[in-house]
C-alpha cells in the first residue's frame, strides 16, 4: 500500500455515515486541503515531544510499536493498560486541527492522544477506548495525516464477531460515538513493506474526578 499524501482533493463538510449496528461511525474524507494537511504532518513530526511508552507484558517491559504524545488541558490526565499519561501543553498546529474537528463534530475536546506510526511495522492492537475517565458513551474524533492505513473493527461480545474495515486517508476525520466503545474493538494492523509514516490524532474528553 502506498502513501496517499498529494491526492489534490478539496476539503468537504459532508460526512459519510457508515452503518454499523447502533454505533455511530462518521467519516469526513478530507477536512483540510492536501497541501495544508501535509504541512501539518511535517510540523508535527518535527515539533511534537514524542515519547516511547512501555507496557509490562508477562513480567517484562516491552516498547509499544509506535511513538506517542498525550496533549491537552492540565486536568486531563489519562491512563490505559497500566500507563499513566500527564498532558503536555497544546501545540498551535494541534489546536488548529482541534478547532476544525470541533466545527465539524459540534464537540470540543480537552485532550488528544497523538500516535506516530513511523512505518508499516508500527501498529496498535485490538482495544476499545472504554476507560472510566472517558465516560459511558464517549465521542472519539480521529484525524489521520500521512500514509493511508486500514482501520479494522470487530464486535466485542459476539461469536462469530462481525468485522468492518475502512481506509484512513490523509486529512480524513473519523468520528466514533454512541455505543462504539461499549460493543466494538478497533485496531491498526501492521502493513508489510510500507515505509511511509502516519500520524493519528484521537481527540477525546477526559472527565475529571
Amino acid at each position: 500500500m502506498q502513501a496517499n499524501l498529494f491526492d489534490g482533493d478539496e476539503p468537504t463538510g459532508e460526512a459519510i455515515k457508515h452503518s454499523i449496528d447502533d454505533a455511530l461511525l462518521l467519516e469526513y474524507p478530507q477536512i483540510v486541503d492536501s497541501a495544508e494537511a501535509t504541512q501539518m504532518f511535517e510540523t508535527l513530526i518535527a515539533n511534537i515531544p514524542w515519547q516511547q511508552e512501555h507496557l509490562r507484558i508477562a513480567g517484562k517491559l516491552r516498547a509499544i510499536p509506535r511513538l506517542q504524545c498525550w496533549m491537552g488541558d492540565r486536568t486531563s490526565e489519562y491512563g490505559y493498560s497500566g500507563v499513566r499519561l500527564t498532558p503536555c501543553p497544546w501545540h498551535e498546529t494541534v489546536k488548529v486541527i482541534h478547532d476544525r474537528v470541533a466545527d465539524l463534530s459540534g464537540t470540543t475536546f480537552n485532550s488528544v492522544l497523538i500516535n506516530y506510526y513511523r512505518n508499516g511495522q508500527d501498529s496498535v492492537a485490538w482495544h476499545a477506548d472504554d476507560e472510566s475517565e472517558l465516560g459511558e458513551s464517549p465521542v472519539i474524533a480521529s484525524v489521520s495525516l500521512g500514509a493511508e492505513r486500514i482501520f479494522e473493527l470487530k464486535q466485542k461480545h459476539q461469536t462469530p464477531a462481525k468485522k468492518y474495515k475502512l481506509p484512513l486517508r490523509h486529512a480524513s476525520l473519523l468520528i466514533m460515538g454512541g455505543t462504539m466503545q461499549q460493543h466494538w474493538l478497533h485496531q491498526l494492523p501492521k502493513v508489510q513493506g510500507l515505509k511511509e509514516a502516519r500520524i493519528n490524532l484521537t481527540f477525546r474528553n477526559i472527565i475529571a474526578d
